[in-house]
């Protein structure tokens, strides 16, 4: 069953280690070539996943004994810098070589989780089996993270040894929908969806209505092709809360987007494509992620950003723990190490990600003055207040929401 390009998956290619950097491998990409637009397949997703228990699959922890951990991230989504090594150019992480010098534990560092629902096909044998995936952190998008906890993929966190997540969490992130206590969960970046537009080519927009009504928008809007993002603008639309709705309202915010639709309103539903057709003037205001737009605005400052009208969705990338990891003690530690306001600071200066860190503002002071008040890096409580999640949906709904999701933009 085909799937839209999920969550906000493909923009951490467009990092680099200094806002140059940054500028430079936008130019050279040109972004052509990093959308998901093309929906992705979830591996057998018709076929209901194995759940697991704490009872049913038994974890046993070897950290004391193996200072080692695997961690599975996205690519460029961790501070990085190039160097020659035996004439060869190499990638190091210096905040991740501090943090092997500080707790004496070796990092093997893998940028293997380039999409969600590919990332679910390639562990979802081993997790519904109860077998090791050779992980002990993975960080997936919420809506994803949301499926593991449900099926009782995710080993629950000891939060003695997280110290500094425990204080210095911030408070909109301590207490999603599918996670409520944080028990599984430890937040590696967030960002914000929104509105965005070309400042040079029509004037400001300030809501989804807008997007959807506004007759000199007809033609030149985008919206995503992510059900999770671009289903809560629409059952804001219709009144509904996007952390508590029901079958019936999704199905009145599924019509509204097919009403758009089909009066040729919307031009596309993309990936992060949606930044090229942005620049180059093919779409004038689209829905987008927060983390595209501070790239963009390097070059261009047409490019703006708006919190729209009816809200915002706040997402997140999470560090978890996989049944049968047998670090997850090392794994803590990393989490905890990334919650110290210095290195969350450091993290944040080189991904120009929503810090989900408390403090880390104050030290970015002395990392990168230019950013201490980006709202797109460090919002204000009345920007976070506007911000909502994504209902935590079980197998079945979620496979039902997709599928007529899926209809309305031609997947």
């Amino acid at each position: 069953m085909p799937h839209p390009a999920p969550g906000p998956d493909a923009i951490r290619r467009l990092r680099a280690s200094t806002p140059m950097g940054r500028r430079a491998f936008l130019r050279g990409a040109g972004l052509a070539g990093l959308g998901l637009g093309a929906p992705a397949l979830l591996s057998a997703c018709g076929t209901p996943a194995a759940k697991q228990t704490a009872a049913s699959c038994v974890s046993k922890d070897l950290s004391s004994t193996q200072k080692t951990l695997h961690f599975s991230n996205w690519p460029l989504y961790l501070d990085e810098k190039k160097i020659k090594q035996a004439g060869k150019k190499v990638t190091v992480y210096p905040s991740l070589a501090k943090f092997e010098r500080e707790s004496g534990i070796k990092v093997d560092y893998v940028t293997d989780v380039n999409d969600n629902a590919e990332f679910f096909g390639v562990v979802r044998n081993q997790l519904a089996d109860c077998q090791p995936t050779g992980r002990d952190i993975m960080t997936l998008t919420d809506w994803m993270a949301a499926r593991m906890v449900n099926l009782g993929w995710l080993q629950k966190l000891d939060k003695t040894k997280l110290p500094n997540v425990e204080a210095n969490l911030v408070s909109t992130l301590k207490s999603p929908s599918w996670d409520k206590g944080r028990d599984y969960s430890v937040p590696w970046q967030s960002g914000l969806t929104g509105i965005a537009y070309n400042a040079k080519l029509t004037k400001e927009v300030r809501s989804f209505d807008e997007l959807l009504t506004r007759p000199d928008l007809k033609g030149k809007v985008s919206l995503l092709s992510e059900m999770h993002d671009t289903m809560l603008f629409m059952l804001l639309l219709e009144g509904a809360d996007p952390e508590d709705f029901t079958d019936a309202e999704f199905g009145q915010a599924i019509d509204r987007l097919q009403k758009a639709t089909d009066a040729g309103q919307i031009r596309a539903f993309t990936g992060n494509e949606y930044a090229q057709d942005l620049v180059k003037g093919n779409v004038v205001a689209c829905e987008a992620w927060s983390g595209d737009i501070i790239q963009l605005q390097f070059d261009n400052p047409d490019i703006k950003f708006v919190a729209p009208e009816e809200g915002l969705a706040l997402w997140s990338d999470n560090m978890l723990v996989p049944n049968k990891s047998e670090h997850r003690a090392n794994a803590e530690k990393l989490m905890d190490f990334y919650y110290d306001p210095v290195n969350a600071a450091t993290l944040a200066a080189w991904v120009n990600y929503i810090c989900p860190v408390e403090g880390a503002q104050q030290a970015m002071e002395k990392i990168d003055s230019s950013l201490v008040d980006n709202q797109l890096i460090f919002p204000s409580s009345d920007t976070l207040a506007k911000a909502k999640d994504f209902m935590g949906l079980d197998e079945k709904t979620e496979q039902s929401y997709q599928k007529q999701f899926a209809a309305v933009i031609g997947a």
